[in-house]
């Protein structure tokens, strides 16, 4: 158990870091500008249209980094900070959204399976915890409980890892694009790539929180006897 809550600590320290350098550098890379004054909006279209893409609508979303794909109903979702600014950081951003629209309509596999999760993980979400924590109380008599809250935690592990190469694939496309677009060059391409590389550092972080977090479960569950 000693060993979990070092990992757990190391993780929740990995993952505060994570959140603070990502901030800093979105910070940062916002104050730098792209050439020809292009806005988040306006970069999204761009890289939508040159793939041949016409049927997905760019929104604006309130919040700060709160951009997000809806494969629903084919939206490019981008926070306020991203849609009006013309800064490398927005272009980063706006362009990695639209490579999820760019999975979407190549029907990318990972970006499949993850969507095909959704139903399931929606559902343990709203109940896993409650779940595992009613299987805590009751482990000794009914270990079936906490054993039903270690599956639908699984579930959102599993999600977790399989969200991994969706995003990396994502920013791969939009780093790519980026360059042979002309919407980035030399002075600030690295900046882009950097921006782009932060951000999937916190995914990385949110998947092994989640198993070391499967792990104590599952650890409590099989020390029942003990």
């Amino acid at each position: 158990m000693t060993l979990y809550w070092i990992i757990f600590i190391g993780v929740a320290l990995a993952s505060w870091l994570v959140q603070a350098n990502l901030k800093r550098k979105f910070e940062k890379f916002s104050q730098i500008p792209v050439d020809g004054g292009l806005t988040g909006r306006d970069i999204a279209l761009k890289m939508l249209h040159d793939n041949g893409i016409y049927d997905v609508q760019v929104t604006s979303t309130p919040g700060s980094l709160t951009d997000h794909y809806n494969p629903v109903n084919k939206t490019v979702n981008l926070s306020e900070d991203v849609y009006d600014s013309c800064s490398v950081a927005a272009a980063a951003v706006a362009a990695h959204e639209c490579g999820h629209a760019v999975q979407h309509a190549h029907a990318y596999a990972p970006l499949r399976m993850r969507s095909s999760l959704v139903p399931i993980i929606s559902f343990a979400s709203n109940w896993v915890q409650w779940i595992l924590l009613i299987g805590m109380f009751t482990l000794q008599a009914f270990p079936e409980i906490m054993f039903l809250g270690i599956l639908l935690f699984a579930a959102t592990t599993l999600f977790s890892f399989i969200t991994l190469p969706v995003e990396i694939d994502a920013s791969r496309r939009a780093v790519k694009w980026l360059s042979a677009a002309g919407v980035t060059n030399i002075r600030n391409h690295g900046a882009a790539v950097t921006a782009l590389r932060s951000a999937a550092y916190t995914y990385v972080v949110a998947a092994l929180g989640s198993l070391a977090t499967l792990l104590y479960y599952v650890m409590i569950f099989l020390g029942r006897r003990e």
